[in-house]
């Protein structure tokens, strides 16, 4: 992306996250981008398209960033619980390195009404989605290791999620109200243990 294209997404994406997809206006990303409303204009056709090239692509860094994740802790499983657990909690750490991405994730579940159903498939696929699948490859994986005892990857990928970075990120809104990190490693671990004694090899739920 050519420089100043950066700074309008960069802008727009700080101005939709404090201000809303409704009321944000062009001349606002302008003014935080420093570029003329002209130029905007010259990058996008409307602010549709703005909203959806910053949506896309915060989802596609934090996608890419929680697969890194992944793959440092859980590569090789030494101790399958202490592995899940760091693994949980550093996605978790997501919510303040990203915290501009996330801001814009309150604002697409607040307007989501008003917000086209094609941006919102389209991020959906490029986010949420992308991260279900990667979890669900890695639970197949430990199936086939023999570690968990799996005969659904979706569910059990759904699960983790709600166990583990929902329960954070619901009673956070998402880090705009972080919880104090004794909190957050409580809640996790937790998750992981209930996960664990759902999806462990000969564990009731899998029968």
């Amino acid at each position: 992306m050519p420089e100043k294209r950066k700074a309008i997404v960069r802008a727009a994406r700080a101005v939709f996250g404090r201000e809303g997809y409704t009321r944000t206006s062009v001349d606002t990303i302008a003014a935080e981008a420093g570029v003329s409303k002209r130029t905007i204009y010259n990058h996008f056709t409307d602010k549709e398209q703005l909203f959806q090239e910053v949506a896309l692509a915060g989802a596609t860094e934090v996608t890419t960033a929680q697969a890194a994740i992944a793959d440092h802790h859980l590569h090789k499983i030494v101790d399958l619980e202490a592995d899940l657990i760091a693994f949980a909690l550093a996605r978790v750490g997501s919510l303040e390195t990203f915290s501009d991405h996330w801001a814009l994730v309150r604002t697409i579940e607040a307007e989501a009404p008003r917000i086209q159903p094609a941006v919102l498939e389209a991020w959906q696929e490029a986010g949420p989605r992308e991260t279900h699948r990667e979890l669900m490859r890695r639970f197949a994986e430990f199936a086939d290791l023999g570690l968990l005892e799996v005969a659904d990857p979706d569910r059990a990928a759904a699960h983790f999620n709600l166990l583990t970075f929902i329960s954070i990120t619901l009673p956070s809104f998402y880090g705009a109200i972080p919880l104090g990190r004794p909190q957050v490693e409580a809640i996790v671990t937790d998750g992981v243990r209930t996960f664990l004694r759902l999806y462990r090899p000969g564990a009731v739920a899998n029968d």
